[in-house]
Order: C-alpha cells, then structure tokens, then sequence
C-alpha cells in the first residue's frame, strides 16, 4: 500500500518535470510542437543525462523513464 502510494508520488512528479522540460524544449525551439514524439523524447533523454536543469533526485527520477516510456507520456498529452 505504502509503495503504490510512493509510486503515485513519482508518477506526478516525473509527470510534472517532463512537461518543465518540454516547456523548456518549446521555449528554445518554437517548431518543437510540429516534431515527432518519438523526436521529442529523444531532446528529453538528451537533456535529463546533459543538462544541469535538473538536480540530482530530479535526474535519478527521471533516469528511470526509457525513450519509450517519454513517448507515451508525451502522447497522452
């Protein structure tokens, strides 16, 4: 019970802290929103294990997402 309510947790901030990215993303690049998911995900993985946006908890959190797994978050906004 506890753990599904940890996993919840950082499912909402993993949730919260892509769309920080994406807006990031977006901020630099305004043609972001006409690329492909797949595209995306791959600037997201660039920029969680390049970037110094992001500490180190966020980092570690977000290492736990794939490409893949980016994608399907992207598409289900």
């Amino acid at each position: 019970m506890l753990q599904d309510k940890k996993s919840e947790t950082d499912a909402e901030k993993q949730k919260v802290l892509l769309r920080e990215l994406v807006e990031e993303l977006g901020r630099e690049d305004p043609e972001l929103y006409y690329q492909p998911t797949s595209h995306v995900a791959r600037m997201v993985r660039r920029m969680i294990s390049e970037s110094d946006k992001l500490n180190a908890d966020q980092r570690k959190l977000m290492a736990r997402l794939s490409e893949r797994d980016l994608e399907v978050l992207l598409s289900l906004h």
